[in-house]
């Protein structure tokens, strides 16, 4: 599997050269389509010159006072070169000069009405562009120049504009090439800092220069970086508690297991050493069963039940479920409901799991005369409300932050305060994002002590 993997990443071309190549297509297609436009327009600008440089000739010619004369004077001059033929047309219609037989009867009635001309013609059987300009004192002056010769002024414009097309190209390509390891150089960097981190080193830093976004992977990383530290840290710590945890009823067991094979145990005392054990096994069991609760929450198949359930008659079970203990205890039990129900869509069996793990860390931590309250209300958007508030010694900012992690209280407290397995906040909050909802806790809430809040989600709209 590993060997496929590394396969098909040998096959993935580079980011360097998916961009090098995608600026040089981008930069052809470009050039491409530049070239093509420049193709066709250069035979049109080209004509339209050669056609406005004869109609200024013609116009030029046309305001001498002594058209035919001039015209035929200096044919053989302007003819030279430049391959321009002349014609002349007189008032009365007649045609002289080397352009003549281009001149058709058309032509000569558009320009002796005054109108001038701009077309093509045939002079001893080459095609020639075809201009022509009314005199001033009347008559006309006609143009001609091949065809082939703007056929020439197009190919020149093409070759002059062919260089910087392809230099444009070759620009476009090495820009992309600058460009994409400008990109890519922070992304390997960033790519090597990731490695680094699964392979388990801590505090390696990321660049954050660069580009806005390469920037910001960088800051993802070092934020990754500390997180996964501090997840760490707190999973050995959990480690230890659980060790400790583990070690603690595990150590009582065995010596009273060992006392009993060596017989330094009479029979007077079995029935306490018993119960010694028992309490023991128990409370090893309750510790495995959290974490047991924990694993399985975190499993892709956890199961609901979801039903219809009016949650003020849930927490009633609850209240009269643990107002024996509370009772024991001095603590007084109080139930806040309203008259009629509070209904909501969800798994009871959970939500009642939540509520028993709740006051049982309240009654923990409460002294006797002091007040447990578990109350229940509807949301504003429909769904539902539970809160244990209790009139313990509540918890510091601090404590808000790292409450549901993992044995975190448990390791700050267990000195100093009741503690149970250090899992039970860590499993309802796990729980009460699994019912689609959320937990939330307060430092102190009105009776003085913690307030843990249950917010139960809206049932779906059928």
């Amino acid at each position: 599997m590993t060997g496929s993997s590394a396969a098909g990443g040998a096959r993935r071309g580079s980011l360097v050269r998916a961009i090098v190549l995608l600026t040089t297509l981008v930069a052809a297609l470009a050039t491409a389509l530049t070239g093509l436009i420049a193709w066709h327009t250069a035979a049109q600008g080209a004509e339209r010159r050669e056609r406005e440089q004869l109609a200024r000739q013609a116009t030029v010619l046309g305001r001498l006072p002594a058209l035919s004369s001039a015209l035929f004077n200096g044919a053989q001059a302007l003819a030279g070169p430049n391959e321009v033929q002349l014609a002349v047309i007189a008032p009365d219609g007649t045609v002289a000069g080397t352009a003549t037989p281009a001149v058709d009867p058309a032509v000569t009635a558009q320009l002796l009405a005054g109108r001038p001309v701009s077309t093509v013609g045939i002079l001893a059987g080459e095609e020639v562009l075809l201009v022509g300009r009314p005199g001033v004192r009347g008559g006309a002056v006609v143009l001609t120049e091949p065809v082939a010769v703007v056929a020439r002024d197009t190919d020149r414009v093409r070759r002059d504009v062919l260089l910087p097309l392809v230099a444009g190209t070759l620009g476009a390509a090495l820009a992309g090439a600058l460009l994409a390891r400008r990109i890519a150089r922070p992304l390997v960097t960033a790519a090597g800092v990731a490695h680094r981190l699964a392979d388990g080193e801590r505090g390696v830093p990321a660049p954050v220069g660069g580009p806005r976004e390469t920037a910001e992977i960088g800051r993802a990383l070092n934020h990754l970086d500390g997180a996964l530290a501090r997840s760490e840290e707190r999973q050995r710590e959990f480690l230890q508690s659980v060790s400790h945890e583990l070690r603690t009823p595990l150590t009582a067991v065995r010596g009273y297991a060992e006392a009993l094979a060596d017989g330094l145990i009479g029979p007077e005392r079995l029935a306490e050493v018993g119960g010694v054990l028992t309490d023991e096994t128990r409370r090893l069991d309750r510790f495995l069963g959290d974490l047991l609760d924990l694993a399985r929450l975190e499993a892709e198949d956890f199961r609901l039940a979801a039903a219809p359930v009016d949650l003020g008659a849930l927490a009633a079970e609850a209240y009269a479920a643990w107002s024996g203990p509370a009772d024991r205890q001095g603590v007084q039990l109080r139930l806040e409901r309203p008259d009629g129900p509070v209904p909501v869509v969800t798994d009871a069996f959970r939500v009642r799991q939540l509520a028993d793990g709740l006051l049982q860390n309240a009654l923990r931590v409460t002294p006797g005369g002091a007040p447990v309250v578990l109350a229940v209300r509807a949301a504003p958007d429909g769904g539902a409300v539970l809160e244990v508030r209790d009139g313990g010694p509540g918890l510091t900012e601090d404590d808000v932050r790292v409450a549901f992690d993992s044995g975190a209280l448990y390791e700050r407290y267990r000195g100093t305060r009741p503690a149970g397995s250090g899992l039970g906040l860590a499993i309802a909050h796990r729980l009460a994002g699994r019912l689609g909802g959320g937990l939330a806790v307060e430092g102190h809430g009105p009776e003085g002590g913690a307030r843990f809040t249950l917010v139960l989600p809206p049932a779906p709209a059928a």
